[in-house]
């Protein structure tokens, strides 16, 4: 994690701690917009948009939230030309071998979720070998979603149920909230409290649709390249500024 923090290195004062989200879900929306404004190949803006994610990341840490999760590559992203994919894909392979080191350093532990068996070999290499150097890790948890989709995680739960009813292992009556959680690919985690979508798309685009069924969502029409800490900063004031009643009074 190389990149320069931009600004605001410490919490905002007119941010309180004890109300700062939990855990942070990012949909990053716009590095094509970004680059093509600018004359570049949209392979420029997935770069930049890279580098704004570490920020981002070093950010959550420095202000003391505990976990960040980012929406990388939906299954739906196969459909985008194929030069395009293939370069996400060595771009994600090259900044996890680049960057273990010092997410080793910082205490990151890393997870990733998804259909990961569909993704080249030596990606997943490069995922499995991260995950594992880092599981004990004790500092922010980093979440990356690639081939993900949330229909196909809930389905896919779904048929590991169904199955474990067929083979005599849960009852029926024993499925509730807590079990299904514990077979989605989240398992173990706490839900987003806050989803951040950049560029101004107001969908979910089939991200954590279980997992955010109270999560605050905040949009932005700035591009995610674009999405500096004062950026973050405003998201979180509007955040700090919402009345989070979970269905009460």
């Amino acid at each position: 994690m190389t990149v320069k923090p931009s600004v605001l290195q410490e919490l905002p004062t007119d941010l309180v701690r004890e109300q700062l989200p939990r855990h942070v879900a990012v949909i990053m929306d716009g590095n094509g917009r970004w680059a093509k404004r600018r004359g570049m190949p949209r392979i420029m803006g997935h770069r930049r948009g890279v580098d704004v994610l570490k920020d981002l990341l070093r950010c959550c840490r420095d202000w003391g939230i505990e976990a960040l999760t980012a929406y990388a590559f939906s299954t739906e992203n196969w459909g985008r030309p194929s030069e395009e994919v293939e370069f996400l894909m060595t771009l994600f392979e090259r900044v996890l071998r680049q960057e273990l080191r010092e997410m080793m350093e910082e205490d990151v532990r890393i997870r990733f979720v998804g259909n990961l068996n569909a993704l080249p070999r030596s990606l997943q290499s490069e995922i499995e070998r991260s995950v594992t150097a880092t599981q004990n890790n004790q500092g922010i948890c980093f979440t990356i979603a690639t081939n993900y989709g949330g229909r196909q995680e809930i389905l896919q739960a779904c048929r590991e149920i169904a199955s474990k009813v067929q083979q005599g292992v849960i009852q029926p009556d024993q499925i509730d909230e807590a079990l299904f959680e514990r077979h989605l690919y989240t398992a173990g985690s706490c839900d987003p409290d806050l989803l951040i979508r950049t560029s101004g798309e107001m969908r979910l685009s089939n991200f954590l649709l279980w997992q955010m069924a109270y999560s605050e969502i905040y949009v932005t029409e700035t591009l995610w390249p674009d999405f500096d800490r004062k950026a973050f900063h405003q998201a979180l004031c509007a955040y700090q500024q919402r009345d989070r009643r979970f269905g009460k009074l």
